[in-house]
């Protein structure tokens, strides 16, 4: 029997628990009781714990009674994994990931097991909103952005919410092989294997920054005016700067190249217009200004891991 522990602390997000628990729950239904999972949940306070969407979880441990080597340890994301520092629930991590046979997170909480010092120099993901906030606070962890669930030895990550299923489902087919995954993933309707990374959820290009600068304006006038063709030259003339000047505070202010900027935002407009309209994609390419339906296939399909039918399918 294989035990499997979720680590709760106030403000948890529920479904970052009950999707993964749920998957090795139905997984039992599949397997003879000697090879059944063992649920435990193990709370870093006394009494009820509330979710972040106001339900309250009684967990079966506390902290100070859980010293077994669990073949999984998982943490779950949400407000209290990102906004808050859990002083209890740190060094038992650090006590406790090191015996279990596998140990990772579910969306946010790899903010957890970043503070517990878990992710240095190990690839990890998060869900796409968060990722640069975990860049940026864990610098020794090499966080992969586009992934839906990552494993690097021991440790397991994934990307936001539901995708804590999948990084479960993977579990069980490490566990008990692909077939006993595939009739979990049956019963709770969902893919074994999806279609593109987070990439597709999450914006290519961020909001234009409020304060009014000749590098705003510049993408101002690109975003309102996609269906023309943009390089380097005609923005920095725009910008009323040498090309090479323009690029380089570009990039010091965007993060990001002109050229990526001007390809993420003909995205995005594509895939509005996707989600949105039902244009032919003929049209959808043309407003967008990628110039023609082979262009944004192939940006779609190299960006976004699937091409922009199949985009219309999953997203409209």
């Amino acid at each position: 029997m294989k035990t499997v522990a979720m680590a709760l602390f106030p403000d948890f997000l529920l479904l970052d628990m009950a999707g993964p628990l749920e998957v090795f729950s139905i997984a039992n239904r599949y397997l003879p009781a000697a090879d059944h999972y063992q649920i435990l949940t193990i709370g870093t306070e006394p009494g009820p714990l509330r979710a972040s969407n106001g339900v309250v979880v009684q967990a079966d441990l506390l902290l100070g009674q859980a010293h077994a080597a669990y073949d999984l340890l998982l943490v779950p994301g949400g407000p209290g994994a990102y906004n808050e520092c859990h002083p209890a629930l740190l060094p038992w991590l650090q006590e406790a990931a090191p015996r279990a046979r596998r140990f990772g997170s579910i969306c946010t909480g790899a903010f957890v097991l970043g503070h517990a010092g878990l992710l240095d120099h190990h690839r990890v993901t998060t869900h796409w909103h968060y990722t640069e906030r975990l860049i940026k606070a864990f610098p020794k962890a090499i966080v992969e952005t586009d992934r839906i669930y990552l494993q690097d030895g021991r440790l397991i990550t994934s990307g936001g919410v539901t995708a804590g299923i999948d990084l479960a489902l993977s579990i069980v087919a490490q566990d008990h092989g692909k077939q006993v995954a595939v009739d979990v993933a049956k019963v709770l309707l969902v893919v074994m294997k999806r279609q593109g990374g987070q990439a597709q959820f999450s914006p290519m290009t961020a909001a234009v920054a409020p304060q009014e600068t000749a590098i705003t304006r510049v993408q101002q006038h690109v975003l309102d005016h996609l269906d023309q063709p943009f390089s380097i030259e005609s923005m920095a003339t725009l910008a009323g700067m040498s090309a090479r000047h323009f690029a380089r505070l570009f990039a010091k202010e965007v993060q990001m190249t002109p050229m990526a900027f001007l390809q993420g935002a003909r995205i995005d407009r594509a895939r509005q217009l996707l989600e949105a309209t039902d244009l032919p994609l003929k049209t959808v390419a043309f407003h967008a200004g990628f110039g023609s339906v082979r262009h944004m296939r192939f940006l779609f399909s190299e960006k976004l891991g699937l091409n922009p039918t199949q985009y219309r399918q999953q997203f409209s």
